[in-house]
């Protein structure tokens, strides 16, 4: 019989679509307050993937991640998807979104993200919110699924979150072995 045991610290990722270039500064601000320091921002690329938030965000947004430091209790997902969600709105122009913001957790296994949209393959973590198991860490790199957003199952992508596992895994293990001493 298994007993439970605390879950591991994951690392907080968020993704940004972006049409408005001159919000980062108090965007990254409002996330610092809440989450710590920011430990990477990725170079923004034009999101081409899909043109679905184009009219709504006024043209084609930028893409970009947002890592931050410290380690989070995956269980904080929900929370976090919930404040992401109200900077969405408080940055929106006329009721138009001009950043889009896709939390996510990064652990050893996998990248998990939190939407507020049901499907079939999505479980229901509280409070209106959803988690996906977007990429699966196998075979030495991450897998996609069939409903793997497009940018997320690109080369690029997959080899980012790769890179982002070592630099986790690493911090993980000199964040528990200090604690173990």
């Amino acid at each position: 019989m298994g007993g439970e045991r605390p879950f591991h610290p994951v690392k907080l990722v968020v993704g940004v679509l972006s049409t408005h270039p001159e919000y980062h500064t108090i965007l990254f601000s409002r996330l610092e307050e809440r989450y710590g320091a920011i430990e990477l921002v990725t170079d923004p690329i034009p999101f081409v993937f899909t043109d679905y938030y184009d009219q709504e965000m006024g043209g084609t947004p930028q893409r970009f991640f947002i890592v931050f430091h410290a380690l989070v209790d995956p269980t904080e997902l929900v929370a976090c998807k919930l404040f992401t969600n109200g900077l969405e709105h408080e940055f929106a122009i006329d009721a138009k979104r001009t950043v889009n913001l896709d939390p996510g957790i990064l652990s050893a296994e996998n990248l998990i993200l939190a939407t507020t949209k049901n499907r079939s393959h999505r479980i229901p973590l509280g409070m209106g919110i959803y988690g996906e198991v977007t990429l699966l860490y196998a075979k030495k790199a991450f897998q996609s699924f069939p409903w793997t957003y497009a940018d997320y199952k690109s080369e690029a992508f997959r080899e980012l979150f790769s890179r982002l596992r070592g630099t986790y895994l690493t911090q993980l293990k000199a964040e528990t072995s200090h604690t173990e001493n």
